[in-house]
C-alpha cells in the first residue's frame, strides 16, 4: 500500500514531508501484519483494520511478522476496544544488550547510555506485603536487591522479536489459533470506517482505535497495572519479587523520585510519572504516563496521561475525534526497540511544529470513553 498523508495524522504528514527531502525508501517496509478475522468481523472493520496495520508497517524497518486476531463482541460498559498480547520474559541483562545492540537513530543511542548498568534494575515500588512502611503501605520504596522483580523484563513477542530476542507467538484469551496479541472492538458503539473525509460526529474512529490497540500489542503496556490491580485496599499484599512485570517501557518511567539515578518508579499512585529516555534527567517530549484505575488517575498506567492530547496511546478518545499517531508515540516505540524508516522523532519536530495543533486541540464532541 502507498503510504498516503491525510489530515487526520500528525505523524503522517511529518513522515510524509520527510520523505519529500530525503526520498522514499526503496524497500517496503519489513514490518508485516499477519491478520486473521473473527466470522463476526463485518467487511467495512476488516478494511479500516487494514488500513490500521498498514500505517504502523509503514513506519517501521523490523524484520518482524506480527499475528493479531481481530474481532468485534460486548465489552464492558464504557470500553470501546480492548487488547490482550502474548508476552514472554527475559532478563534485563539480555534485554539491556538487545536494546544497546539496536542502536539506529540518536533516540537509541540516548537510550543505551542511560539504561541502568549491571543485571537489574532499581525500582521504587510501594503496596507490597514486604513494604518496610507497613504491608501495603502506599509510601514509595527503593528496591534495589536484584530478585526476580528487578532482574526481569516481560516483553510483548512483538516486542521482543524487534529487539531480536527469541519468542514465538503464544496462546492469548480470544485467537484463533496462537498469536502475538487479540483485539476486540465493542459493538455497543457506533464507528466510522473511513477516516479519508473527517470522523462523523457522534461516532468513533475505529481505523484509530485499531492503531491504538495494535500499539499494545507492539509494546505499549505498563506492569505498573498489574502491582496497581493486585493492591487493592485492605487485600492480601504480595511480595515485591512476585511483580515479575516489568516492560521496557517501564524503563522510561520516572518521577521526583529518580531524577537522575539509576532507579525507575514503578509505584501504583497518583505523583506524576514522567517519560524520560535519558536517565530521568528530563521529560521525553514534555511527556507524562497515567498512573493506574485503582490508585492512580484513574486510566492504566500503560498509556499517556489523559486530556493532555498527548498521542495515540492516550488512554480515551471521544466521538467525532480522529486519532492520530504523534511523533511522541514514535519515540517511546523507537525506545522501546522498534526501528523507524526515518530520522526518530525527535528530530522531526520541526517539521511538525505547525501541525501540532491537530493532536492538543482535537474535537471532543462528547463523552471519551476508555481505549
Amino acid at each position: 500500500m502507498v503510504f498516503r498523508p491525510t489530515w487526520r495524522t500528525a505523524a503522517s504528514l511529518v513522515l510524509w514531508a520527510m520523505l519529500l527531502v530525503a526520498g522514499a525508501p526503496s524497500a517496503r517496509a519489513n514490518l508485516v501484519f499477519n491478520l486473521t478475522y473473527l466470522p463476526s468481523t463485518s467487511v467495512s472493520a476488516q478494511a479500516a483494520f487494514q488500513a490500521a496495520a498498514n500505517a504502523w508497517s509503514q513506519l517501521f524497518t523490523d524484520d518482524v511478522t506480527v499475528n493479531l486476531t481481530v474481532g468485534t463482541g460486548s465489552l464492558a460498559s464504557g470500553i470501546l476496544a480492548s487488547a490482550g498480547s502474548s508476552q514472554v520474559n527475559y532478563s534485563y541483562s539480555a534485554v539491556s544488550a538487545a536494546l544497546d545492540a539496536d542502536q539506529t537513530s540518536a533516540t537509541d543511542a540516548t537510550v543505551a547510555a542511560h539504561l541502568p548498568a549491571g543485571s537489574s534494575v532499581p525500582l521504587y515500588i510501594n503496596r507490597t506485603a514486604d513494604n518496610p512502611n507497613g504491608a501495603g503501605s502506599a509510601t514509595p520504596y527503593l528496591d534495589n536487591n536484584g530478585d526476580a522483580n528487578n532482574s526481569t523484563i516481560r516483553l510483548t513477542t512483538a516486542n521482543a522479536r524487534a529487539l531480536g530476542l527469541a519468542a514465538t507467538p503464544g496462546t492469548v484469551t480470544g485467537c484463533l489459533g496462537n498469536c502475538d496479541g487479540f483485539i476486540e472492538f465493542n459493538t455497543s458503539y457506533s464507528y466510522d470506517y473511513d477516516p479519508s473525509n473527517g470522523i462523523t460526529t457522534g461516532i468513533y474512529d475505529f481505523t484509530g482505535l485499531a492503531e491504538h490497540e495494535i500499539g499494545h500489542a507492539l509494546g505499549f503496556i505498563s506492569g505498573v497495572d498489574v502491582l496497581d490491580t493486585n493492591s487493592p485496599n485492605g487485600a492480601v499484599y504480595y511480595g515485591a519479587n512476585q511483580f515479575t512485570y516489568v516492560s521496557p517501557l517501564d524503563l522510561f518511567r520516572c518521577s521526583s523520585l529518580t531524577q537522575n539515578s539509576s532507579a525507575r518508579d514503578w509505584t501504583a499512585d497518583n505523583r506524576t510519572k514522567t517519560f524520560s529516555i535519558d536517565g530521568c534527567q528530563a521529560a521525553t517530549l514534555g511527556a507524562t504516563f497515567s498512573t493506574g484505575v485503582v490508585h492512580g488517575d484513574g486510566r492504566q498506567a500503560s498509556h499517556w496521561k489523559d486530556g493532555l492530547g498527548l498521542g495515540l496511546m492516550d488512554p480515551t478518545a471521544a466521538p467525532g475525534e480522529a486519532l492520530a499517531i504523534t511523533p511522541l508515540d514514535l519515540t517511546a516505540m523507537d525506545a522501546i526497540g522498534w526501528n523507524m524508516h526515518v530520522p526518530e522523532p525527535a528530530s522531526l519536530l520541526l517539521l511538525g511544529t505547525g501541525l501540532a495543533g491537530l493532536a492538543i486541540g482535537r474535537r471532543r464532541g462528547g463523552r471519551s470513553q476508555p481505549v
